[in-house]
């Protein structure tokens, strides 16, 4: 199901950017033109996953670009039927009440009234509902604009254009692999472009690593010529509330530099690099590196990684919880229900026989 979505007043974005819209309309023309889109022909992009950096950079593309809709299509798909709790709904209403931009939006928009009941508890709302209204269910505190959300994967991907990976690295191949099924018939593959962080280990034919671009390259048969990371040690709501930020996207040449342009913002400079292995095992491990490494020795990306790692995301809310001596079990199943994947039988599996060889690690 696709939501409705608020047109902004021109040049006027919902976290208060303003831009040229002539010299983004150019700037949208230049690009269409390198895919080959012809006059009339929507670019379509679609964001496959809706974290908070899968959201924000949705976001930020809907801001940019979204006033120009007889040129461009930007959707976001999260899976429905996630609910959110009262807590999160009592915090919605306040963050809500807090914003009068926000507020008068979801009043014109005859949305206020359900944030109303949820606070009273006479309701539920659910999380790809208040994404259409701009709030993302992993950052709450910091509202968006409003965007086409679809929970049919198929209708979101089988003629996009540009996807955007924004599922964790531990959901990509399986997504992606029922993504694959609707692209059978394709005749031109998409652009992809991953925002996954993570790395898998594999132990055939010898030990070697496995790249969430090199999943999804494996699970489509899309050509890794046309799949991208970008990445860099930001905070999601950092970039969308304007604060600088700076990012590499990571690819061949012929969509990188293009990409890169495409994206790159006064506030968000996107730099173009073509070592993409390198780029996304690093944006793998840089929270293992990062959280190993001795304070007085940080500086460049540790420092920045370290950071990230210390103040957003799964590691810092895990840190939070057993500062509040919540119990361990209780924690991890707490993210097994975020992910719909539980990391206790990640767990289990990386210590059995088959996958967990201490050997690896230099160990007897």
């Amino acid at each position: 199901m696709v939501g409705n979505i608020e047109v902004m007043a021109p040049g006027l974005y919902s976290n208060g950017a303003i831009s040229n819209a002539n010299g983004l309309e150019e700037k949208l023309d230049e690009f269409c033109r390198i895919l080959g889109k012809s006059d009339g022909d929507l670019l379509k992009i679609v964001g496959v996953g809706a974290g908070a950096w899968g959201s924000v950079f949705a976001a930020l593309l809907q801001d940019t670009y979204g006033r120009f809709r007889d040129k461009i299509q930007i959707r976001i798909w999260r899976r429905a039927g996630r609910s959110v709790d009262r807590e999160t709904a009592k915090l919605l209403f306040e963050v809500i009440n807090s914003r009068e931009d926000v507020l008068r939006r979801l009043i014109r928009r005859c949305a206020y009234l359900k944030y109303v009941e949820a606070r009273l508890g006479d309701r539920v709302l659910y999380a790809d509902e208040i994404l259409k209204d701009g709030f993302c269910l992993n950052m709450i505190d910091t509202p968006l604009s409003p965007m086409k959300v679809v929970t049919n994967l198929q209708e979101a991907v089988w003629d996009a254009d540009i996807v955007v990976n924004g599922v964790p690295s531990t959901e990509t191949r399986e997504v992606f692999e029922e993504i694959g099924k609707y692209w059978k018939e394709r005749i031109n593959p998409p652009i992809i472009v991953s925002l996954s962080k993570g790395i898998e280990a594999a132990l055939d034919p010898v030990p070697h690593i496995i790249t969430p671009t090199q999943m999804i390259s494996r699970a489509t048969g899309v050509p890794i010529e046309n799949i991208l990371y970008l990445g860099g040690p930001n905070i999601a709501s950092e970039i969308y509330n304007k604060e600088y930020a700076n990012a590499r996207i990571c690819g061949t040449e012929k969509w990188r530099i293009p990409l890169a342009k495409f994206l790159r913002q006064p506030h968000f400079i996107v730099w173009d690099n073509s070592d993409l292995v390198t780029h996304e095992v690093m944006g793998g491990l840089k929270n293992v590196y990062a959280i190993g490494a001795e304070p007085e020795k940080l500086a460049g990306p540790l420092l920045a990684d370290t950071y990230v790692t210390l103040l957003k995301g799964r590691n810092a809310w895990y840190g939070q919880m057993i500062a509040k001596e919540q119990d361990p079990r209780a924690i991890l199943q707490a993210l097994r229900d975020e992910n719909l994947n539980d990391p206790r039988e990640r767990i289990e599996i990386a210590q059995s026989h088959a996958f967990y060889k201490p050997s690896l690690l230099g160990q007897p």
